[in-house]
């Protein structure tokens, strides 16, 4: 078993389910026991959000890769960023450290083309809608992504920073998400990439009739095909 590296702390309630996936999907493969290898290395989520609003992402990429290069030198073998956001300088983090990191976008796509489809939702932060660097990473493998009107945006952020990452998993805001979902499958998504790991606690398959790609979900199963035996 090869020992899996987390970049985490945005938010530590993400950073948690990354690590209890990790450990269920560890024993679910290997059985008795068994728990998953994890260096962790969690950072200070309202020091790098200030960071963010001040587009100051030099200083976010190298507290980011400084953190990357801790989990390496602590022995492991794989990388993972728990965050989608901050994704905006995962290219500067991989740099950094000379073990592979799987990027969140490249795993959500191939999950995506695994089920045959050509267009996706993508639901996350207004930061992580806003911006091409995520949805981008996703298109290059050639499929179209669709974002909800900029109109939906700060309801998305007051939901994931006003609620979830505080724990609170409200029904109203379920129905308001499910309501954005189905004007994406009106515009012809095909499927909806759930964009950060707290809507994985609001939304769930059983929510929609489109394929539901939660993303530290599949972040995590890459890691565990990666490293376990």
């Amino acid at each position: 078993m090869l020992t899996i590296g987390l970049v985490g702390g945005m938010s530590w309630e993400s950073s948690a389910e990354y690590y209890r996936l990790l450990n269920e999907g560890a024993q679910r493969r290997l059985g008795g026991l068994s728990s998953a290898k994890i260096v962790l290395s969690s950072v200070e989520f309202g020091e790098l959000t200030h960071l963010q609003r001040k587009e100051k992402w030099d200083d976010v990429a190298e507290i980011l890769a400084t953190a990357a290069d801790g989990v390496e030198a602590a022995g492991a073998s794989v990388l993972l960023l728990c965050t989608t956001a901050f994704h905006m300088v995962a290219d500067q983090v991989a740099a950094a450290v000379d073990i592979p990191m799987l990027h969140l976008g490249d795993v959500v796509a191939e999950a995506v083309k695994a089920q045959d489809l050509e267009s996706v939702a993508f639901l996350g932060t207004a930061f992580s809608m806003g911006r091409p660097f995520f949805t981008d990473r996703i298109a290059s493998h050639g499929l179209q992504v669709l974002v909800p009107d900029e109109r939906h945006h700060a309801t998305f952020d007051r939901i994931i920073y006003e609620e979830l990452v505080h724990g609170k998993v409200l029904d109203t805001s379920r129905r308001a998400v499910v309501e954005v979902i189905n004007e994406l499958w009106d515009e012809g998504a095909e499927g909806v990439v759930l964009g950060c790991t707290e809507l994985e606690m609001l939304i769930k398959q059983a929510d929609s009739d489109l394929p539901v790609f939660p993303v530290t979900t599949l972040h995590v199963e890459a890691a565990l095909d990666r490293t376990l035996p």
